[in-house]
């Protein structure tokens, strides 16, 4: 009988019985999961455990003294400043960070998205001319802008001041701007390096809010708080999946405490839409229940619709921009699933798996690529790109593996590229449609390069061996200190050996996953779920090693522990690393 395919476990090493016991009476387990995620400070471990890390000055961030200034002259001069950012969530709730800061200094503000399908990410020429025309004194841009010295130099050629705030990976020169702000720059304090977009303009709204306190400009309108805008910087923070250490941990923590206090018309409005109860929002409701709606406006609509319910006033304004926002994401969810179907074909036509996975067409829609090349990189485990092609540019979304960094290998591609920008696990770009065979050949030779002859297989990080007898409350509250979790700081990945199989059934819509019961020796039996592992059913050894969550299962009044189930071996099979 075949196995199914499982994924390499990498279990961390043991933790240093003095650091072990420098953090007693922690649980051992806990300890063993800090030590993991690189917390061995005492302030590091504070700071986590309790949330209260304190939030960097934001004065101490390369160039935003500098903007500070340039804001508050424009400011007093009433000129207009318009805010340009992204069409994702990052992007979105970074502008509503800056445009909502600014309009309580006073300022002459207004924001600008571009069209995903009409002109792409970032900044770009046409849209500079259109601001140039209406007579905009300072462009701030938002989770882009860090490679558009083209486009920033054409502002400045039409006369327009400008300040950069991104926090993709910067190129070999800087855009000739008044001030650049990105934590990657050098000089910056390390607390700041993963800061999301929003982030960054989260610290360049502090700047401006304590300048603000200490010399308030006759413009001011209303007094604003920092903590007002942490519920938009938790939002962005969490879609864009930056690490939750060091200072995005605290700005999610708060953030979350303020999006469940209900303070913010808009949200109010998109949580009752998507039937989560006030009070229950985690990082999993921001990313599978508001960010894919908030994302829906960009991806198929305007992005403007999902800035608007962040910042409407009152519920009145927000309902139906709420309502609005759940339709575009139903209709984006069945065009993500016929592009995906169509991508999946164009794979499996080829044969045998590239190391690059590129599928093209003009029937997919800009806005969806980036999930659909998701869809192929967990379906495969190889770098995926996924292409809308046009008459004469085209528009793509890749997504990576860790062996493989997207963004450098673009940067080895300029030439051939419109533009392009991301991470090491995602990126996006336009290039000319002629050259789009070229780019996919290159791309495919630095992939081989980059994997040589490596068999691809997902790696799962484990975080503690614990026999299944020892699971408990105790262990399972131990470990929720560390939330919020999210990229980074995941949920601790758990490892029981030699498990019984009492049952295992597929339940679930055509059988797509896999329910188990599962006993340690002494004949203690758990509940355990393995989504979207079907495929076990009838196959499941009677003994197995099992890589799980520990989750709280609350079912018909009744609450109890149970194994969200990673992944599984034959007992005694496992294949891992120390």
């Amino acid at each position: 009988m075949e196995t199914p395919e499982t994924k390499r476990w990498q279990i961390y090493p043991k933790a240093p019985d003095a650091f072990v016991d420098n953090l007693r009476p922690l649980h051992p387990v806990l300890i063993q999961v800090l030590y993991n995620r690189g917390l061995v400070e005492p302030e590091a471990v504070a700071g986590i455990l309790e949330s209260t890390g304190a939030l960097t000055n934001p004065f101490k961030l390369v160039g935003v003294s500098e903007a500070v200034r340039l804001i508050r002259r424009i400011v007093t001069e009433d000129g207009l400043i318009v805010i340009y950012g992204d069409y994702d969530v990052d992007g979105v709730t970074a502008v509503a960070v800056l445009v909502e800061t600014l309009r309580a200094m006073g300022a002459r503000v207004e924001s600008y998205i571009p069209s995903r399908e009409d002109e792409g990410y970032g900044l770009n020429p046409d849209a500079i001319r259109k601001l140039a025309l209406d007579k905009a004194r300072l462009l701030i841009t938002v989770d882009c802008g860090i490679r558009s010295l083209d486009e920033v130099a054409l502002a400045r050629k039409l006369g327009m001041r400008l300040i950069i705030t991104d926090h993709h990976h910067v190129g070999a020169a800087l855009p000739y701007a008044d001030a650049v702000i990105n934590p990657r720059q050098p000089g910056n304090p390390p607390e700041v390096h993963e800061l999301a977009g929003v982030g960054v303009a989260f610290k360049l709204a502090q700047a401006l809010i304590r300048t603000n306190s200490r010399v308030p400009l006759p413009t001011t309108q209303r007094e604003l708080s920092e903590d007002d805008l942490l519920d938009l910087v938790a939002l962005g923070t969490v879609a864009d999946m930056v690490d939750l250490l060091k200072e995005n941990h605290t700005l999610v923590a708060r953030g979350l405490e303020r999006i469940n206090a209900g303070r913010r018309p808009g949200l109010s409005a998109l949580l009752r839409e998507a039937g989560i109860r006030p009070g229950s929002v985690t990082t999993r409701t921001i990313s599978f229940a508001l960010a894919p709606r908030l994302n829906a406006a960009g991806r198929i609509d305007e992005a403007m619709i999902a800035l608007n319910l962040l910042l409407a006033p009152d519920m009145a304004a927000a309902v139906p921009l709420a309502q609005e926002l759940d339709k575009l994401n139903e209709k984006r969810r069945e065009i993500a699933s016929a592009v995906r179907e169509t991508a999946y074909e164009i794979v499996m036509a080829e044969g045998k798996l590239p190391p690059l996975i590129f599928a093209a067409s003009e029937t997919f829609p800009a806005g969806v690529v980036g999930l659909a090349a998701n869809r192929l990189l967990d379906e495969f485990y190889r770098p995926a790109v996924v292409v809308s092609v046009e008459a004469e540019y085209s528009k793509g979304s890749a997504r990576s593996i860790p062996e493989f960094h997207i963004t450098e290998a673009l940067d080895r591609l300029d030439g051939l590229l419109v533009r392009h920008g991301g991470h090491a696990a995602a990126a996006g770009f336009t290039v000319v449609t002629s050259r789009l065979e070229e780019l996919h050949a290159r791309l495919l030779e630095l992939a081989a390069e980059a994997v040589g002859d490596r068999i691809l297989v997902p790696t799962l990080a484990v975080d503690a061996e614990v026999p299944l007898g020892e699971l408990s409350w105790e262990l399972y509250e131990a470990l929720e200190r560390l939330q919020p979790f999210g990229f980074g700081n995941q949920v601790p990945v758990l490892v029981s050996r030699c498990v019984k199989v009492l049952n295992a059934r597929a339940v679930g819509g055509e059988g797509r996953h896999l329910k188990l019961y599962v006993a340690d020796r002494s004949g203690k039996s758990w509940d355990a779920i393995a989504f979207r592992q079907g495929h076990w059913a009838g196959r499941v050894p009677g003994w197995i090693d099992v890589a799980y969550l520990l989750e709280k299962n609350e079912w018909n009044e009744r609450t109890t522990l149970q194994l969200n189930v990673q992944d599984l071996h034959p007992a005694g099979e496992t294949e891992d690393w120390r």
